[in-house]
């Protein structure tokens, strides 16, 4: 189990990745609609839906890394009091019940819009510009197979915490700046004291 959970785990983080990449993408764009609007007064018809579907496909594509990293919103505040073997076997029972439906769901009606999008070559109706959508609903099938993958990571996970009464962690690979400082100092105090 836990080689597939180490796959599921590093699939999920190098789409996240490579995906967070829009974010600049994103601003670049902005940067240039504010400068063409209030400068030149030559408004684009383009840039806010391409912001829009940049911004979906960020958001969609990085579901399966945050998953794996067990960021999305949870209410833990009763949740963090039970044992891991309690928690995964909560956990296990939520999954089967509510996260693989409705992946499955997602997966699914996400195939039939994006084939039908493919079909007519679908643009924006709301876009002065015409921008392609059928693309961008082509991710909504991909992030469901993300999803997917990742989601029966997480069922094994339940099961070793359901097994050992212990989280297997994701490997971490994104740090807060503040954790880095203080690891950093810490370093450096105790090179001083040596």
């Amino acid at each position: 189990m836990i080689p597939f959970i180490r796959f599921a785990d590093a699939l999920s983080a190098w789409f996240g990745k490579a995906f967070g990449w829009l974010i600049i993408m994103m601003s670049v764009g902005t940067g240039y609609e504010v400068f063409v609007r209030y400068v030149l007064n030559a408004p684009t018809a383009w840039a806010l839906d391409v912001s829009w579907i940049l911004y979906g496909t960020l958001f969609m594509m990085g579901g399966a890394y945050t998953l794996s990293r067990g960021g999305h919103v949870r209410g833990d505040f009763v949740y963090r009091m039970w044992s891991p073997r309690v928690q995964g076997a909560v956990d296990l029972v939520l999954y089967v019940v509510f996260f693989f439906p409705g992946i499955l769901a997602l997966i699914f009606a996400g195939w039939k819009y994006a084939a039908r999008s493919w079909a007519y070559g679908e643009v924006s109706v709301a876009s002065p510009a015409g921008i392609p959508i059928y693309q961008f609903k082509t991710v909504i099938v991909a992030a469901g197979l993300l999803l997917f993958v990742q989601g029966i990571a997480q069922v094994m996970r339940c099961i070793i915490a359901i097994r050992t009464n212990e989280w297997l962690e994701a490997e971490e690979d994104v740090f807060e700046t503040e954790d880095l400082l203080m690891r950093k100092a810490n370093e450096a105090e105790k090179d001083n004291r040596t």
